[in-house]
């Protein structure tokens, strides 16, 4: 299967084949969306390994969603250009070099720059996967088959914390925290013999040149925010950080300026303006960036209070966590159905569930400290991972119902890259909270964190009243 095409394979009539490239694709998922999240559960490990600062635990999160926002837009495009196949390999091969430059590092800050390189791989991965599952199956197929992407994706995600844990309690070869990472090479090789077998090489017919000066505005905007959000506290805020937010603001204003003339030109803007001329579109848009804000900084400072406040261990971490990925699961499966169903009431019904958990996390905090039975904690996180199981894809659906037709493409591209931010930012800004609260305890620190993650969420809860109903 290595016949290039410019829109696309023909329909494949071998029902025992046509499922065949899913493999390959579907790892290739995984590494990306896993290695978000399986980090959380070792920070503590590789804090003590390096002496690291809290500063330096945040970059390691933020870092590699920092890059894997800036560059997805642009990785599908070049997907769609020189071929979408010899992408993929190209992203899982960075990926995979930069799995094993995390594992071997021997510095705090090699293992930042590794993993700013992962989100670079990952942004190659993510949207060429998505192009390739668009260009090979149709109809129910399709659906089928991003059914599949979105369940794998979820598993990835709420699955990362206990995987995580299992490896560093297996302590392979005496590598410790080392493993989260250097397990993406075997599957990252899989991945690459697999590709040339079952996944055919295509491309788009109308080929979109890369917007590279929207692309580093983008990057310099989003650097200058996220520097002095993650530096500034810990550093006493000196002039420079105060410099690097104005800047930030100018920079993205001058980007916004940049992509509008872009668009009226004619020319291949990172975001069309006229995709985001519906006020559905700019208010789900917001909801999306509020909502992933609180997914990633929970995982990482509840890993945080769970080993190094209760003094638990990787696996007794990650164990914990599953209890949220249970909650996950269970509406995750159900959210297509429900949203069809009800509408925009499933965004205020999410927010609730997550408001609701995130109070009861914030009494058990405040009740037992760094003390007590770890299950006083489950059903808060349960009601979180309820919450979550339907949230994003609530949103998702209803913000693509309110985009004209045409414009579905640029505003599913943006939204991805929305998700990405918001959990960047989402780490830099609420470390400000837990990190300067650190001093008190952690457990003060997470029910402070807790109660503005809720607050977030009565905010979304209002701005879904202006969603449309699909």
């Amino acid at each position: 299967m290595t016949t290039t095409t410019s829109l696309g394979p023909a329909p494949v009539e071998d029902t025992g084949n046509r499922w065949t490239p899913m493999v390959a694709l579907m790892i290739s998922v995984t590494l990306g969306i896993l290695d978000f999240f399986i980090v959380n559960v070792a920070l503590p490990d590789i804090q003590r390994s390096f002496g690291a600062s809290g500063s330096a635990v945040e970059w390691l999160v933020a870092g590699y969603g920092l890059t894997f926002a800036v560059f997805l837009i642009a990785g599908g495009r070049v997907a769609d250009r020189i071929g979408r196949r010899r992408v993929l390999a190209f992203g899982i091969a960075i990926f995979g070099v930069a799995s094993l430059l995390c594992g071997i590092a021997s510095a705090a800050q090699l293992l930042i720059a590794a993993r700013f390189l992962q989100g670079f791989g990952a942004a190659l991965v993510s949207p060429t996967v998505l192009s390739i599952i668009g260009v090979l199956y149709q109809g129910t197929d399709r659906r089928r088959a991003l059914g599949i992407f979105g369940l794998v994706m979820g598993l990835a995600a709420v699955g990362g914390q206990l995987v995580g844990g299992l490896l560093i309690k297996a302590d392979l070869f005496g590598l410790g925290w080392r493993t989260i990472f250097l397990i993406n090479l075997p599957l990252a090789a899989i991945v690459l013999i697999l590709l040339p077998g079952t996944v055919p090489e295509t491309r788009s017919p109308v080929r979109q040149r890369v917007d590279i000066v929207g692309l580093v505005g983008i990057a310099l905007g989003l650097g200058a925010l996220l520097l002095p959000l993650v530096e500034g506290r810990q550093q006493g805020w000196p002039l420079w950080s105060w410099i690097c937010l104005a800047a930030s603001v100018l920079i993205f204003i001058g980007v916004g300026v940049q992509q509008s003339r872009l668009g009226l030109r004619g020319g291949a803007a990172l975001f069309p303006p006229a995709a985001f001329a519906a006020r559905p579109v700019r208010v789900g848009l917001l909801c999306m960036l509020i909502y992933v804000c609180n997914q990633a900084p929970l995982f990482l400072f509840l890993a945080l209070y769970l080993q190094q406040g209760r003094g638990m261990s990787p696996i007794a971490s990650g164990l914990t966590f599953s209890i949220l990925a249970g909650g996950y699961l269970a509406t995750s499966l159900k959210a297509p159905q429900l949203v069809h169903r009800f509408g925009r009431p499933v965004v205020t019904v999410s927010a609730a569930l997550l408001v609701i958990g995130y109070l009861l996390l914030g009494w058990q905090l405040l009740a037992h400290g760094v003390g007590g039975p770890v299950l006083a904690l489950a059903p808060g996180l349960l009601l979180v991972g309820l919450g979550q199981g339907i949230g994003l894809n609530a949103i998702t659906t209803l913000v693509l119902s309110g985009a004209e037709p045409e414009h579905v493409g640029a505003v599913s591209g943006v939204m991805a890259t929305v998700q990405q931010v918001g959990s960047a930012i989402g780490v830099a800004v609420i470390g400000l909270i837990f990190f300067g609260l650190a001093d008190h305890g952690l457990a003060v620190a997470l029910t402070v964190t807790v109660l503005t993650l809720a607050g977030l969420m009565v905010i979304m809860a209002g701005l879904a009243r202006l969603l449309p109903r699909p």
